[in-house]
């Protein structure tokens, strides 16, 4: 199917600046979609008030008006450019809400513009809770049990016929503003209320709360032909209950069986029909009851996400360009894969490696501030890291968060950990967990006591009879296969030299002694099917590297990584400026970096 060619100027709304739920990764998916549009030939319009990314410089756009994200402001720019399209999946929820109210009030349509890649009714099925669940129902997909309402008694009297727990879920919200746990009336008045302000249409839905089930996400793509596609699995470590932007994620899903999988992944694609998304990306939110496996849908996002920054990153399948590419005509089974130049984008990606997501907070920032997590994101950044097993990929993003105390292997002077201590969600808690395995208390145990699923467990426990296996040995007793298999469960050098009293210089020199050091291994989408073209890598410690000779003289260009508080994307938007410079130069530009966004 070829490009439409009933447009010739498209609308991209960016989504303005950095907040808690809403950062780099929509300067990242919508810089990606102003580079394809341009490329097909389209004249791109951007509009976008943050002046730190990379998105807003002139070559990304024909035109970039940096305005105010409201409606009147777009309205203007509209007025002034008379754009064919707008495309408002690729800006977060703050382009969606704009598009929103354009289109509702009529604006789009007296000027002519239309909605590509969401259409109003779709945007409105997903956004709006009481049209969420309608649709649904219809579909015959299962939801938590659940009332609207409209006004705080309203959502008591739903408390009442569903029962409590509950959890508000206001409509058309960012970053789970508004929302809560109330295990009673007066906590229900208080969180109702807060959900009313927060939603632009003043309504929250009142769910049976599903606290302490699991919790997965999929990223679906689906195309103008109903092509529909699982472009990524990812589980949240932490049980329902925890923000998915606060939760340590790992991707692929590691606990589901084959047919829990297959069974949502067909509710995943018949989410995005039913909703009813014309083209581009989606994510669908699961829990399922780790008592019986009873799977519920939580919601859905009818737009690029947070979560798709890291599913693109942790696949490398790029999810944004290629919505966009959808959104003016193409279909899947008509754009090739760019890492592999053999497969296309109806091919969904298969990774033999593990990717994993730690948030990082800001609490030292903000004393007063509750450290508890909740179902309102708190985090201001995250680090993402791929190794071989779960273990080392969550040692490598410990070690990315730039806080020493963020280190696996249980420092055996840290006194026990009480259990009930595991059940209250903070920043620590994987921390306080591998505590607990280390002073003697079992997998069931903590697992029950922390509410996160035995087989994470289980591996944070191989992780803690690793550093026990090392702990009051010498360095240089260490042989290179017991220094290797210390590497793979995710250990650092810094506590390898802690548990064994020396210094990190001497870990690093027994195992350079050794040959105990990183390859690199290629993110390919295809789990080593195809040969890959794109030089995408990650370390991991094994025995034959994947990284061809380079022709040219080289420069590393070292990321800022993770976005926190004094350092945001404007880091991200200077090196990557740096690395455009020196391939234009005709240097090899190799960027280091562990920020999926």
């Amino acid at each position: 199917m070829p490009r439409r060619g009933d447009l010739e100027t498209i609308l991209v709304i960016g989504s303005g600046p950095i907040v808690i739920g809403q950062a780099c990764e929509f300067d990242y998916s919508g810089t990606q979609a102003c580079k394809v549009l341009r490329r097909e030939g389209y004249r791109v319009v951007l509009a976008n008030s943050n002046p730190a990314t990379i998105m807003t410089d002139p070559e990304f756009a024909d035109a970039t008006y940096v305005v105010p994200l409201t409606p009147r402001s777009i309205l203007d720019v509209i007025e002034r450019e008379r754009p064919d399209a707008l495309l408002p999946t690729l800006g977060g929820q703050t382009a969606l809400n704009v598009a929103v109210a354009l289109a509702e009030s009529g604006a789009l349509d007296r000027h002519g513009v239309r909605l590509i890649g969401a259409s109003l009714d779709a945007i409105r099925r997903a956004e709006d809770r009481r049209l969420f669940v309608r649709t649904m129902h219809e579909a015959g997909l299962p939801l938590p049990r659940s009332g609207l309402a409209g006004t705080v008694q309203e959502a008591l009297s739903v408390a009442d016929a569903i029962g409590y727990p509950v959890i508000v879920r206001p409509s058309f919200v960012l970053g789970g503003g508004g929302s809560g746990v109330a295990a009673a009336p007066d906590g229900l008045r208080r969180i109702a209320a807060e959900g009313l302000a927060a939603s632009p249409i003043a309504e929250v839905l009142v769910e049976e709360s599903v606290a302490g089930w699991k919790e997965f996400e999929l990223e679906v793509m689906r195309d103008a032909a109903d092509n529909a596609v699982v472009i990524c699995s990812i589980e949240n470590v932490d049980p329902m209950g925890v923000h998915t932007g606060d939760s340590v994620t790992v991707a692929p899903a590691q606990t589901l069986t084959d047919r829990e999988y297959q069974t949502m992944r067909d509710a995943g694609l018949a989410c995005i029909r039913a909703i009813g998304v014309d083209t581009g990306g989606s994510n669908v939110q699961f829990a399922v009851d780790p008592a019986d496996g009873r799977m519920v849908l939580i919601e859905m996002n009818p737009r690029v996400s947070r979560s798709s920054a890291l599913a693109s990153k942790a696949t490398g399948f790029p999810i944004a360009k290629i919505a966009a590419m959808l959104a003016v005509g193409y279909i899947l089974d008509e754009i090739a894969n760019d890492i592999t130049g053999q497969t296309l984008a109806a091919f969904e990606p298969a990774l033999d490696y593990v990717a994993v997501k730690v948030p990082r907070w800001a609490f030292e920032k903000f004393p007063e501030a509750e450290p508890v997590l909740s179902s309102r994101m708190k985090s201001v950044g995250e680090v993402m890291a791929i190794g071989r097993t779960f273990a080392e990929a969550l040692g490598k993003a410990y070690r990315s968060l730039e806080r020493p105390e963020f280190d696996l292997g249980a420092d055996a002077a840290a006194g026990p950990v009480p259990l009930e201590q595991l059940g209250i969600p903070t920043e620590h808690r994987l921390i306080l967990v591998e505590r607990a395995l280390a002073h003697g208390h079992s997998v069931e145990t903590v697992a029950v006591a922390s509410g996160i699923d035995p087989w994470f467990v289980d591996q944070i426990a191989s992780i803690a009879e690793q550093a026990a296996a090392v702990r009051g040995r010498t360095v240089g007793e260490f042989t290179a296969s017991e220094l290797r298999e210390a590497k793979r469960a995710g250990l650092s050098d810094r506590r390898i030299a802690q548990l064994t009293g020396s210094r990190e210089d001497d870990v690093r020199a027994r195992r350079a002694a050794l040959a105990v050091t990183p390859v690199f291994k290629t993110v390919d989408t295809c789990a080593g099917e195809f040969a890959a073209r794109t030089p995408y890598y990650y370390s991991t410690y094994e025995e034959e590297t994947e990284v061809g000779a380079g022709e040219r003289a080289c420069v590393v260009v070292v990321g800022a990584v993770m976005s926190r508080m004094g350092q945001g994307m404007e880091f991200d938007y200077a090196c990557v400026q740096a690395a455009l410079a020196l391939r234009e130069a005709a240097f090899d530009a190799v960027m280091v970096n562990w920020h999926p966004e």
